[in-house]
């Protein structure tokens, strides 16, 4: 069932009402002044984001070169690892038997 507006108002009381009417009666007044301070502050952020950013991207590429020669690094052990055999022939039987004067 939708709710009602007494509902609202008997929920929110006397201080709620209140509250209610004056924030629609003060935002034509406080909205400007909340958007004048709330826009330099913003800008402001946005400028030492892009600072931060500005002396951060040596690092980062930095960071960049060290993974790629990890990543080739790792990939010519694993290239070395196949070329070189897990483990060694053994001799046969035929060439035991040779050996041992038999």
């Amino acid at each position: 069932m939708a709710p009602k507006i007494s509902d609202f108002v008997e929920d929110a009381g006397a201080p709620g009402i209140i509250v209610g009417i004056g924030a629609v009666l003060l935002a034509p007044v406080l909205l400007p002044i909340v958007a004048g301070v709330g826009k330099p502050l913003v800008k402001s952020v946005i400028k030492g984001g892009i600072g931060l950013y500005e002396r951060s991207k040596g690092t980062i590429a930095e960071m960049g070169e060290t993974w790629e020669d990890m990543v080739a690094e790792a990939r010519a052990e694993l290239a070395e690892e196949k070329e070189t055999p897990m483990f060694e022939a053994t001799a046969t039987h035929a060439d035991n038997v040779a050996d041992n004067g038999a």
